[in-house]
């Protein structure tokens, strides 16, 4: 087949069959995958309420105020239905009969959902509320925890409800320490025992009619009523065992 040329040839070129092999390979090849959009949502401020929160709700019944507290914590789930799916808080709400702190109970529970609904790192909200001391001074709770104030035993409640979901984390206590708690507790009770036995055998009168005044533990406690309050672990479990200050709650030891 003749083809006619109008042009002057100024150069030319021999296409090789390796030529055609590349020309061929580069057409066939499959365009380049787009990068996989990061569809895992994280909580931030924009975020629409739904409908229905998953909420729980605490009870707070504190020496300082005359009618129990009760704090609501209503949590949103992201991600539902898969594997990124997790909870986290979106509003916390308290109720109480008593209007005396009404102003500030307000005020509190505004700011905390809108720290809660800014995401991020919401745990120092914790340490914070947990920092607070009433300058008339604090209550021991049913096991002998110490709360310093009602706004720290708020701060409890939130990190226990943080831990229930996910987002705070107990230090986990090792087995040679769990062991050495449960030791000094035996130690202590055989102790108690033995000195209440010899102490009945002496008691005459109402002392004796009533064995119940020299029991090891008292009421509503899982600590000796003489327990003084560790300063390590907040908990009024810290008796004297030979000589020696230990915590019956935590293992903490003065001689070490």
């Amino acid at each position: 087949m003749t083809v006619r040329i109008d042009k002057k040839i100024k150069g030319y070129a021999v296409v090789t069959p390796d030529d055609k092999a590349k020309e061929t390979a580069k057409a066939a090849a499959p365009a380049p995958a787009a990068e996989p959009e990061d569809n895992v949502i994280q909580m931030h401020e924009r975020i629409e309420r739904p409908e229905v929160l998953i909420g729980s709700t605490y009870k707070i019944k504190s020496p300082l105020v005359e009618h129990a507290m009760y704090v609501t914590i209503n949590d949103i789930v992201l991600n539902a239905g898969n594997e990124h799916e997790h909870r986290r808080p979106f509003e916390i709400f308290i109720n109480c009969k008593s209007m005396e702190h009404f102003q500030w109970i307000v005020a509190l529970t505004r700011i905390m959902s809108a720290v809660f609904r800014k995401g991020g790192d919401v745990t120092f909200i914790v340490d914070e509320m947990k920092a607070v001391f009433d300058p008339r001074g604090g209550y021991f709770k049913a096991g002998g925890v110490y709360m310093p104030s009602l706004v720290a035993e708020l701060g409890h409640i939130v990190e226990d409800h943080l831990k229930s979901i996910g987002m705070l984390h107990d230090p986990e206590m090792s087995d040679h320490q769990r062991a050495l708690i449960a030791e000094k507790r035996k130690q202590f009770e055989e102790r108690s025992k033995k000195n209440a036995d010899a102490g009945s055998a002496g008691l005459t009168g109402s002392a004796a009619d009533h064995p119940e005044d020299i029991e090891v533990t008292g009421e509503g406690a899982t600590f000796p009523p003489s327990a003084t309050m560790c300063h390590k672990c907040s908990t009024k479990a810290l008796v004297l065992m030979d000589g020696c200050a230990t915590c019956l709650n935590c293992g903490y030891s003065k001689c070490g």
